[in-house]
């Protein structure tokens, strides 16, 4: 597998559109839809002109197929994984599904990504539950910043795998066997990491998971994934079920027969939208794409270009809002002018310059991948540097 800088690009450049002359780092905000993604979901929207096109078993291998991808992206096994619309929709399962008694909280970590609030917002308002905020200690939340606050009243934390702010890596299976001693669940969001990093769900301490597919898995709009732990599938109660999540639904004709009752697995949770076969045949493509290129290589080759940056960085005018360390920092960087007043007028300098980056809590995000070349750090760096 390839793994070197250079190679890695020229072998793949040519699967994604012209960037017209942007040097695109904006992946944690946007991943840029792969060429053959393009055709997949041309010949799905195929099937929409001519229905007589579309097979009838496609309806449910096309969503299998994708928990199988997904499946091998997070080594989990594909009975735990539900096809959703982004992260929103899972974590929305979570909460729609718990039987909320009187003083349950869930802890939110200071800063996190606002559907880690808005999620749990509308039960709070109701009395259901409270939010609780965790405080950082230090410049980064720890592991044992959120188990100081874990008790028996805990029933979620709900947190970033890898927080969009500041490009943290948060060690979560601390707080899991935390989580487990109270019998609650630990709800990871995983937007800012799976296809970016070599993950193993189970080594992670989550008890659910939640995904958009459309940044580092180079997935469409409105695509994601739910991943519920075997063991807590049925613990979690059920809202709405789509009807291709009932036993028997391959056998559509017979349907109105049956005692309609949700599958085994994690599949009782896909959304509805699993009918959308041009966001599905597009996803399926990007994630062929991603194995053929390995994780593995994926996440060294964006480390060697993250390390330029690191390295090359005018540190007399800028800092790191990101961990330094490698092991404590997801796959991008974060970083800030010495003074953060200037952090706008330098992001505005950048897309002048026709360099892509976002602006995150007043610092400079910088997320690169696959398609990126070593010479486009240089154009950022020099834009940062001048």
């Amino acid at each position: 597998m390839t793994t070197s800088s250079a190679p890695l690009t020229r072998t793949y450049l040519h699967e994604f559109a012209d960037f017209e002359g942007v040097a695109y780092l904006n992946t944690s905000l946007q991943g840029p839809l792969p060429l053959v993604s393009v055709r997949a979901a041309a010949e799905a929207l195929e099937w929409k002109l001519r229905p007589h096109r579309l097979a009838d078993a496609i309806y449910f291998e096309l969503p299998d197929h994708i928990r199988e991808k997904i499946a091998r992206v997070i080594a989990a096994d594909p009975s735990e994984i539900a096809v959703t619309t982004g992260a929103s929709t899972g974590m929305g399962c979570v909460a729609a599904g718990i039987d909320w008694q009187p003083g349950d909280e869930v802890l939110v970590g200071r800063g996190e990504f606002p559907s880690h609030f808005s999620t749990w917002m509308r039960y709070q308002d109701a009395g259901k539950l409270r939010m609780r905020v965790v405080e950082p200690r230090g410049p980064f939340l720890t592991p044992e910043d959120y188990i100081a606050q874990i008790g028996p009243h805990t029933r979620v934390v709900s947190a970033s795998l890898v927080r969009y702010d500041n490009g943290a890596m948060f060690d979560s299976a601390a707080v899991g066997r935390a989580c487990e001693r109270v019998d609650a669940a630990l709800l990871l969001d995983l937007s800012q990491v799976a296809g970016a990093m070599k993950l193993s769900i189970r080594d992670l301490g989550a008890t659910m998971a939640v995904c958009s597919g459309y940044k580092w898995l180079l997935g469409p709009y409105g695509s994601g994934f739910f991943w519920v732990a075997n063991e807590w599938i049925d613990r979690l109660p059920l809202g709405s079920v789509y009807m291709q999540a009932l036993e028997g639904a391959h056998n559509f004709n017979k349907m109105g027969r049956r005692e309609l009752r949700a599958v085994p697995g994690a599949r009782r949770w896909d959304a509805a939208e699993t009918a959308n076969f041009t966001n599905l045949s597009a996803w399926e493509a990007s994630l062929d794409l991603l194995e053929r290129i390995g994780v593995d290589a994926v996440q060294n080759y964006t480390d060697s270009l993250t390390l330029k940056i690191i390295q090359e960085l005018a540190r007399d005018r800028y800092q790191l809002v990101s961990p330094e360390q490698r092991e404590r920092r997801g796959p991008y960087l974060c970083v800030s002018a010495i003074n953060p007043n200037d952090n706008l007028a330098i992001y505005e300098r950048l897309r002048a310059a026709q360099v892509h980056v976002s602006l995150r809590e007043n610092a400079l995000r910088i997320s690169p991948y696959i398609y990126n070349s070593v010479a486009d750090i240089s154009r950022l760096l020099n834009v940062l540097n001048a």
